[in-house]
């Protein structure tokens, strides 16, 4: 009998075991429901019903590559930060955010922060960055024009940069001008930050990236409006002591 008891306990301990598991699987539960006050991992994959990945919150070490229509591609520079990566429905990258903060064995620091929403199967439309070393500070927000993928894709950005290598320095500059020049690349528009002399400025540009007028405060307080030409020249500036 008492052999038989042993054995019962032993049934009804395993039992409730497998309710505890079946319950937190959802198998018991049709809308897979569960609830926690806070949870501990390294990463989260949040996909749709036929397992699109959608958005992943990772640490650095399992942080993701970059997605092109479901495809997974390797970026091993991507393991300097933490984050989250938003993905559309077909299965590509479409922005993120992405974050680190130390202080090397050299004591120097090294830091940023950077919020992206990227034109479709394209290269960031919008950037709010913030970076910080032991030199430099930088905080800002830059709008880009980028051509559509139909025009340019990733893949011919990368043979661009691969067909730049191989030619003779001195041709280089010349090979970016047709690209862009015939639309191929994209280019800032609107920078909006500080200046490395703890100035603001406000830059506005032409589609072929060329600063054409410049708002600028400084850090003592003088407030200047620049216009300049294709060349970069200051042909026009309005200060407080300008007249008419």
């Amino acid at each position: 009998m008492s052999h038989l008891r042993t054995f019962l306990a032993g049934a009804t301990t395993m039992a409730a075991g497998l309710a505890a598991i079946v319950t937190l699987s959802g198998a018991s539960d049709p809308a897979r429901r569960a609830s926690f006050d806070e949870i501990t991992v390294g990463r989260i994959n949040i996909v749709e019903p036929d397992g699109t990945k959608r958005i992943i919150l990772s640490n650095k070490a399992q942080f993701p590559g970059d997605f092109t229509q479901g495809k997974e591609g390797t970026r091993p520079d991507r393991r300097a930060f933490a984050g989250m990566l938003f993905i559309s429905e077909e299965g590509t990258e479409n922005g993120g955010l992405i974050q680190k903060g130390s202080i090397g064995a050299d004591g120097k620091i090294s830091s940023g922060l950077s919020l992206t929403f990227d034109r479709f199967r394209q290269d960031q439309t919008m950037q709010l960055i913030n970076n910080d070393s032991a030199s430099h500070q930088m905080t800002g927000l830059s709008i880009n024009d980028v051509p559509p993928f139909t025009l340019t894709s990733r893949d011919d950005v990368k043979r661009f940069k691969d067909e730049a290598q191989k030619l003779p320095e001195a041709q280089r500059r010349a090979y970016w001008n047709d690209l862009s020049e015939s639309g191929r690349l994209g280019g800032n528009r609107i920078w909006l930050g500080n200046t490395g002399d703890k100035g603001s400025t406000l830059q506005l540009k032409d589609a072929k990236g060329r600063t054409r007028m410049r708002l600028l405060v400084t850090a003592e307080g003088k407030a200047e409006i620049h216009m300049l030409d294709a060349q970069g020249q200051v042909i026009k500036s309005i200060t407080p002591d300008t007249q008419g």
